[in-house]
């Protein structure tokens, strides 16, 4: 059974690291214990508090086979995600979010489904029939899409919910989600405004050992309770 890192782990992995007080949004004045030079320090028993609302939130939308897209486009953040969503069978997405993803879904989907389609008559047959002109502009084509597209491939209806590893940062992918009623869980560092997030979890989203953390967990706990609704 997964279980949370404890209080030690999430302390070496540096989550209790803030931002400058300079730069702090008064809907985390709850979370953060202190501040230290100037850097506000978060309380890591409210973290885990926080945490272990949003595991279980995950567990449920698993256990009923439900679909979660790992979204994480900061460059420490990127391969990170990419490795946790695969490991677990869910989508995500890790260069950058593009406005229309959810409010404009059936496009994206048709834009997904000819992606899918290039990629599958580039290996195929049909590949022999083309001349080396076509073969090249369509695998430029395919090299777009992919960076766009490409952790996308196996969604096939708007997804149950989102796990978003900055808020600050994916505000984009949050402000769609919500206007879709699509719930989201995600890390919440003291700039960030969790008013609209569901299950936010207070704790440093910038540093690679602390983003590492929260995503092999969540990849663990997909994992595991798929199983459950398989069985």
């Amino acid at each position: 059974m997964v279980t949370q890192p404890s209080l030690r782990e999430l302390l070496e992995a540096g989550v209790h690291f803030g931002h400058k007080t300079s730069r702090w949004h008064p809907s985390m004045e709850k979370f953060i214990f202190t501040s230290k030079s100037g850097v506000h320090i978060i309380n890591l028993e409210k973290t885990e508090e926080e945490l272990k609302k949003a595991v279980d939130f995950v567990k449920k939308v698993a256990s009923e086979g439900g679909t979660i897209v790992f979204v994480g486009t900061k460059k420490q953040a990127q391969i990170i995600v990419k490795k946790a969503a695969i490991d677990c069978g869910m989508p995500y997405i890790n260069k950058r979010w593009i406005g229309g993803t959810l409010t404009n879904f059936a496009n994206v989907l048709s834009a997904i489904n000819r992606f899918k389609k290039l990629k599958e008559d580039m290996e195929g047959q049909k590949n022999l029939d083309l001349t080396k002109k076509e073969r090249s502009m369509i695998q430029n084509e395919i090299d777009r899409s992919e960076k766009v597209f490409g952790g996308l491939v196996n969604l096939n209806k708007k997804p149950d919910a989102f796990l978003l590893f900055g808020a600050h940062d994916e505000k984009n992918a949050l402000a769609e989600a919500n206007k879709e009623r699509i719930p989201s869980v995600a890390l919440a560092d003291t700039n960030a405004d969790i008013t609209k997030i569901a299950y936010p979890i207070p704790a440093n989203d910038d540093a690679t050992k602390a983003i590492q953390i929260f995503a092999e967990l969540f990849s663990k706990v997909i994992k595991e309770n798929k199983k459950v609704n398989k069985s």
